[in-house]
């Protein structure tokens, strides 16, 4: 009995003694962090150490609260990797249409384009390079074309993933994505004529000189985030946002009265299955998004300029609303996009919830850089580098005059409009004039030898998302983005003739071609002879009432026939027409 009683003494005087331990080191953990991070050692927390070792090689754990304001290293790294998302994004799309597109036998083939240019120029000069900055024009386009297109594309995917990985990247990573990207929407001509590649264009460059120019450290210890940069992204998100905000002001009536969003849902580029439904909501409760959507433009960009607490708050308030649009429609990678510089409001100390505070975590190598910048055993950067940040800066201001000049004092304000071949600093804006119905281009085609007789059976072909078949459900796809679906938008709005690309789609399913059919959701001549005969008619969409007789039965959309769009074409127009110079047809609504 006399041992098992001093059994239980020794255990209990060991428990006495481990918890006072504990005590110790939990009083201790300032004092050894400051010792830890001004030694420069690495990070461990407590869970990476045993119950054995002593005190003084216990490191505690980096919290959320310990990284110091106004510096952004973790702030590049989410940079990095969500732009290398949206990148990856982009160059998946290249991958899967650009053949199609503007291949050699494409719709809009860019060898054709190119030799345009070349004719103007008299040859390929400075002058043809500065029209079309392409690196397209070192290689034999005229016979490789579709190869260069797929390697450029598989090129910058690889890139853009070791981005989203990594979280890290150089001068000469970023600079080849920007090449390859802007080599290839400089030769896509009207598939590649949308806002957001400009802004892609702008967000490319910048992010070049987010990074160091050799290392591909998450942290490198010696290069700290160019404020430069940061407030370079700051700048094109207010652009981005006051540009959209002041064209719907000074254009159409339906911003002002606050009914926009009465018809926008509805007419929208590509809808989605919320789309239908938020169409439905009160007017009231459009009135109060129309109202919404002029502050979050017009008024929330200045607070990025009144200081670090409002400047987090106009960051987080921009990624709401574009989390919001990317619910509500599928307007390609835009608002993607313009979460990356809405990042640049957001420091270190207010993101570092989103790392790991563990062993060899990023969060502690950026304490150790903060303390050691402090004590001065790091520097901030080189001299060099902080002087080519300047001139960055004023490269950046300089070419910021005539976009400032359109956006506040010019009585016919431009939208999308870029003013310098590479794109550097460029003016935005979108929806500045909401159309109050939906019309769409169904395409029709039939076997019938005679297209004029009541009998003869038209079969209509789908598209990857645009509407067509009104029970069909509306797409989810953003980011992703269908290019030709997005143009046959357009087209319907302006007439076939500003879209000549649209005849050679039609002549190219008159021969049933294969890549064209890529780009098709359904093809009702499938493994049968082409048509004989196409068509291209217009209808009137509108949605169905939710709890509608129509919506019972399953129809998204109603439908009305309000004309015809292009003429009947018959397939022996294509007979002897090579697939590189198509006929040249006169078409008449």
């Amino acid at each position: 009995m006399s041992n098992l009683g001093s059994d239980t003494d020794d255990r209990e005087k060991g428990l006495r003694w481990r918890k006072k331990r504990r005590r110790k080191n939990l009083d201790d953990s300032d004092s050894l962090r400051e010792k830890y991070i001004s030694e420069g050692g690495v990070c461990y927390t407590d869970s990476d150490t045993s119950s054995s070792e002593s005190p003084d090689t216990l490191t505690p754990k980096i919290g959320n609260g310990d990284l110091d304001k106004g510096t952004f290293w973790l702030t590049r790294i989410i940079i990095l990797r969500s732009f290398g998302f949206v990148y990856s994004i982009a160059f998946l799309v290249a991958l899967d249409q650009n053949k199609q597109l503007i291949g050699i036998n494409g719709l809009l083939p860019a060898n054709q384009y190119l030799n345009d240019i070349v004719k103007k120029t008299d040859g390929i000069n400075w002058e043809a390079c500065n029209t079309c900055p392409s690196i397209i024009w070192l290689f034999s386009y005229d016979t490789h074309l579709d190869q260069i297109l797929d390697y450029l594309a598989y090129t910058g995917l690889a890139l853009s993933l070791f981005l989203v990985i990594r979280g890290a990247a150089n001068w000469f990573i970023m600079l080849a994505l920007w090449v390859i990207y802007h080599s290839i929407v400089n030769v896509g001509q009207k598939w590649y004529s949308f806002g957001w590649e400009n802004q892609m264009l702008e967000t490319a460059f910048l992010t070049v000189f987010l990074c160091p120019v050799w290392s591909l450290s998450s942290v490198p210890r010696h290069t700290p985030t160019s404020l430069i940069v940061i407030w370079g992204l700051r700048w094109l998100l207010c652009r981005r946002m006051i540009g959209a905000g002041l064209i719907k002001i000074r254009g159409d009536n339906c911003w002002r009265d606050l009914t926009c969003m009465n018809y926008h849902y509805e007419t929208q580029p590509v809808p989605n299955p919320l789309s239908y439904y938020l169409h439905q909501s009160p007017e009231l409760i459009h009135k109060m998004e129309t109202l919404g959507n002029h502050f979050i433009e017009l008024v929330a960009p200045f607070f990025l300029i009144l200081g670090r607490r409002m400047t987090i708050i106009g960051g987080g308030i921009q990624i709401f609303f574009q989390i919001v649009l990317i619910t509500s429609g599928n307007l390609s990678f835009l608002n993607w996009l313009t979460i990356v510089p809405s990042l640049a409001c957001f420091d270190d100390r207010s993101l570092s919830w989103m790392f790991s505070g563990g062993s060899r975590s990023v969060k502690c190598q950026v304490a150790q850089i903060q303390h050691q910048t402090k004590t001065g055993l790091v520097t901030k950067g080189s001299s060099l580098r902080r002087m080519f940040n300047i001139a960055l800066g004023c490269l950046i201001l300089s070419l910021s005059v005539p976009v400032v000049q359109n956006l506040f004092f010019s009585k016919h304000q431009a939208m999308n409009k870029y003013y310098d071949s590479l794109r550097l600093v460029n003016t935005y804006g979108a929806f500045g004039s909401i159309t109050r119905e939906r019309t769409e281009i169904i395409l029709e085609g039939t076997s019938s030898s005679d297209p004029n007789d009541p009998s003869a059976k038209w079969l209509e072909y789908e598209f990857k998302c645009k509407p067509g078949n009104i029970r069909r459900r509306p797409c989810i796809i953003s980011p992703y983005h269908y290019r030709m679906d997005w143009l046959m938008w357009v087209a319907a709005l302006q007439g076939h003739k500003k879209h000549p690309w649209l005849k050679r789609l039609v002549l190219k399913l008159l021969g049933n071609d294969e890549n064209v059919m890529s780009l098709i959701a359904y093809n009702p001549f499938e493994g049968q002879q082409p048509p004989r005969f196409i068509r291209a008619e217009i209808y009137r969409y509108t949605y169905t009432k939710v709890g509608s007789r129509e919506a019972e039965s399953g129809a998204w959309w109603v439908r009305k026939h309000v004309g015809t769009y292009l003429p009947v074409l018959p397939s022996n127009i294509v007979q002897g027409a090579g697939r590189q110079d198509m006929p040249t047809v006169k078409m008449k609504l």
